[in-house]
């Protein structure tokens, strides 16, 4: 048997998800498979480097830190988030990430990215990121709010944008069992894309990336229904917020991410003792 985990993304949302594998991570509760897109990809990979607790710190002890995130970053290099100092800085020299636990994961482990030129999902496996931030900058580089991120002589952006919750590919990639980990509450329905006449503008050199952020609601809800489907049929677990988050990718308030991340903790305990056997194995 595979057991999958899959982790969408959500910037600032994704608090939700560093209390979920925190909460994994306390119970030595490991995976053979992992994906992850934006958010979900970058929390992911200090769950299997092992470091506890080193999501909810990278992500709120630079909240005052004008390099962190701010509208001052925005103007300055195009993106809301500091991307040179949370994937360079940040990982390299304020708080190290262990990338010698890290390479040496037994876990198979995929970051999803959105291909600017075609609009469709690309992922890379953990041999991209020896000692290489670019592929999490890329699944993390929000459209309109981000630069274009060139890797291995392609453009990529949020991997959030094609594939928000990359349950298929983790079928795909042979897995029977799934751990869903969402950071929007069961209902939540996306809308449709804001700022069109904006994209449709930066980004007209590529149709079929504006074509992708036009569709991206839609699916964004197949996502969602067959995650629930899964589960419906005994093959996966969703763990997600039980109210809306109340908060957005750009959030701040320490006090409401706090909540978040105790909120991922409660749930991901609650899941594993309703669990089935099968799905949390130690």
């Amino acid at each position: 048997m595979k057991r999958g985990l899959v982790l969408e993304g959500g910037g600032m949302r994704g608090l939700y998800t560093a209390g979920v594998l925190d909460y994994f991570m306390d119970q030595g509760i490991e995976f053979d498979y992992c994906i992850g897109v934006s958010a979900g990809a970058c929390h992911a990979t200090s769950y299997l480097s092992k470091q506890r607790g080193r999501s909810f710190r990278i992500n709120t002890a630079y909240l005052s830190d004008g390099r962190y995130v701010g509208v001052k970053n925005f103007f300055k290099t195009g993106s809301m988030f500091g991307m040179d100092f949370i994937f360079d800085e940040i990982p390299h020299k304020l708080d190290p990430f262990d990338y010698d636990t890290f390479l040496k994961t037994k876990c198979e482990f995929y970051a999803g990215v959105t291909d600017v030129q075609t609009g469709k999902p690309a992922y890379f496996g953990i041999e991209a990121m020896n000692h290489d931030t670019t592929v999490l900058r890329a699944s993390s580089a929000i459209p309109v709010f981000s630069p274009i991120v060139e890797f291995r002589g392609r453009k990529f952006l949020d991997g959030g944008t094609s594939d928000p919750i990359p349950v298929k590919k983790a079928l795909a990639d042979g897995c029977d069992k799934l751990v869903i980990v969402l950071t929007q509450h069961r209902d939540y329905v996306k809308s449709p894309e804001k700022f069109r006449a904006v994209y449709r503008h930066l980004y007209g050199r590529y149709p079929e990336m504006v074509a992708t952020l036009d569709r991206r609601y839609q699916v964004y809800r197949e996502a969602k229904e067959l995650a629930f489907e899964l589960e419906k049929n005994g093959k996966a677990i969703v763990i997600a917020p039980e109210h809306p988050v109340g908060l957005d990718r750009f959030e701040k308030d320490i006090t409401k991410l706090r909540a978040l991340y105790d909120e991922g903790y409660r749930d991901a305990e609650r899941a594993d003792h309703a669990a089935a056997p099968g799905f949390f194995v130690p």
